[in-house]
């Protein structure tokens, strides 16, 4: 990565950037927090009351949404590093975030934009027409698309602005930056949970809606009044080039002989390289670094002349370690079916009893907030009091290895979707004994406080997966790899959205057949929602069985592997990059991609 300007003065560089530019940054991730993870919290209960969707169907239509956000700060990423740079991606994102947050509050202003309100106890409700799914569906995406721009870029924008090694209080300064940015990421989340959807439950959707719309406005307007004072390093590398060379070269290649692995003089690599001669495992990548003739495949410098025919050792060690990873992070979709099942505990705490103090009420969309606190407390008491204990026993100064943690999570995760299973059945028998059965709008005699035990249980399983997972690619990937780690837990949460919607749309169109009541009834007292939590138990245990499995056949991950690390550092534009991307590792934090 370069400065936008060449031209431009050290002196000058540094009148840009610094603590200053900390409010605009933190405020526009912030607040698009605040508005995203608001508008989502509640919206199934926006798309069934108001949209009259079946509770499958809009079950599908967030897992759907979800799969697509996951998905974009991949290409947000792959963008802002190979063309746009992390200031226009991020104000893109925020512009296109404000239009398809003002696009869903309008659905709540006008009327038209609706199905006629109607009362589903006494008539038929009207399905919504082309235009008016058209228009939702279309502001969803567009908010896809936004966050996409801010999520993957907001965090090393910021780091822009700080990292000077010179400084010696450099690390101090960009620690503090780091604090501050997560502690808002938390607090956002929070907010959106508990503030913005009881405004949404106590004062209706306009308001509710368009406190979530104003608020990503002030963001973007924010974000832009900055723009003077900010460092804004120019895109001029992808990070996916590299696999995509080493992919082509192998194949051009194919007809080649492998040279003995000993004969390191046969492999291109660069200069004083300590990775000379590539591993045995996946060999056919291999071809892409045989070294034919080394006066016409080399420059006089050493690199090479087509780098689509030829790869350096480096690049293909690279590779292999991405394709090594990929069975262990095929286990992780699982989990991320189990934690993206927030619109049905949201359906049933709004059958259940929710009185807290006198006639206040939790809203049903803000009992996610346990699973946050528990994954924020957890982490805490991990790394504060049990490591030590915990050491003592493993003989390792980190406590548990990165394996053991993802594989302890996966199981918690499989007793959170018992639990849910479990409290489902006691919930639906206590609505038939209280002659609720055909109610489809009644509320149980019973506390929605027993909702709480599975979401601390999901918050514990996602605290132990998802932070060893994220702590498992970068311990395996070089430095310059570390935003692929972050894409990968990224791509698991989409995947895990796209299964979980396959799993509804099967456990649906299964249970109806022969004329019976689906599982997952739009009446839940006619449903049978445990059986369909027992469906995700089952598949998560399976899952379980089958990461040890793939942690067996990866073997030990303790040994840490040279990636040339000091010669990168040598050559100062390559030691920025290195800087930079590992500052994107704090984009990878599980609040920062679960909601």
């Amino acid at each position: 990565m370069e400065i936008s300007s060449e031209n431009i003065s050290k002196q000058g560089s540094i009148q840009k950037g610094g603590l200053r530019t900390m409010p605009f940054i933190i405020v526009n991730e912030a607040f698009e927090r605040v508005a995203s993870v608001g508008l989502r919290a509640n919206m199934i209960l926006y798309l069934k009351n108001e949209y009259h969707l079946s509770n499958a169907t809009g079950a599908n239509i967030m897992f759907l949404w979800g799969a697509i956000s996951n998905f974009m700060p991949t290409l947000g990423a792959f963008l802002s590093d190979s063309y746009l740079g992390r200031f226009r991606v991020i104000a893109i994102g925020s512009t296109i975030s404000l239009t398809g947050m003002t696009m869903v509050w309008l659905t709540a202003v006008f009327p038209t934009a609706r199905p006629d309100h109607c009362d589903p106890r006494i008539e038929s409700c009207t399905k919504p027409h082309e235009a008016q799914i058209a228009l939702l569906f279309l502001s969803f995406a567009i908010m896809s698309i936004g966050s996409g721009g801010i999520r993957p870029c907001s965090l090393a924008f910021g780091a822009d602005q700080f990292d000077r090694p010179e400084n010696t209080e450099n690390a101090k300064i960009l620690q503090r930056f780091f604090n501050w940015y997560y502690a808002s990421v938390g607090i956002s989340v929070m907010i959106s949970v508990t503030v913005i959807v009881y405004i949404q439950t106590v004062k209706g959707w306009i308001l509710g809606f368009g406190v979530p719309a104003a608020l990503m406005l002030f963001s973007t307007v924010m974000f832009f009044m900055g723009s003077s004072l900010y460092i804004k390093v120019k895109a001029n590398k992808s990070l996916f080039t590299g696999f995509f060379q080493v992919a082509a070269a192998s194949f051009k290649n194919k007809h080649l002989v492998f040279p003995p692995t000993t004969s390191d003089g046969l492999f291109h690599h660069k200069k004083g390289s300590t990775i000379r001669v590539p591993s045995d495992k996946i060999r056919f990548l291999n071809k892409a670094c045989i070294l034919r003739n080394p006066e016409k495949d080399l420059t006089p410098t050493g690199s090479a002349v087509d780098p689509w025919s030829l790869c350096t050792v480096k690049q293909v060690e690279e590779f292999k370690a991405l394709i090594k990873v990929i069975p262990i992070w095929s286990a992780s979709i699982m989990i991320a079916v189990t934690v993206s099942q927030h619109s049905f505990p949201v359906l049933q705490a709004n059958s259940m009893d929710r009185h807290v103090i006198g006639t206040f009420k939790i809203p049903p969309g803000s009992f996610d907030v346990f699973t946050l606190l528990t994954l924020t407390i957890w982490v805490a008491l991990y790394d504060q009091l049990l490591v030590r204990q915990i050491s003592k026993l493993t003989k390792r100064p980190e406590g548990l290895s990165l394996k053991q943690r993802m594989g302890i999570g996966l199981f918690l995760s499989c007793l959170s979707m018992a639990v849910s299973a479990m409290v489902e059945r006691k919930r639906r028998n206590a609505a038939i004994s209280q002659g609720l059965s055909r109610d489809p709008l009644g509320v149980v005699n019973m506390s929605a406080f027993w909702l709480v035990p599975q979401h601390c249980l999901l918050g514990l399983a996602e605290a132990f997966n998802a932070i060893g997972q994220i702590e498992f690619y970068y311990s395996q990937f070089p430095k310059s790899m570390t935003s692929i780690g972050v894409a990968l837990f990224a791509l698991g949460l989409a995947v895990g959205n796209l299964v979980a919607s396959l799993i509804v749309g099967v456990v649906n169109e299964y249970s109806k057949h022969g004329g019976g009541v689906s599982w997952v009834s739009n009446n839940l007292n006619q449903g049978h929602y445990d059986y369909y939590y027992w469906v995700i138990a089952i598949l998560s245990v399976a899952n379980f069985f089958y990461f040890l499995g793939c942690s067996w056949a990866y073997g030990p991950c303790d040994e840490t592997k040279h990636w040339d690390e000091e010669e990168e550092e040598e050559e100062e534009e390559e030691e920025k990059e290195v800087q930079e991307e590992t500052f994107v590792r704090g984009s990878s934090s599980p609040m920062h991609h679960r909601v």
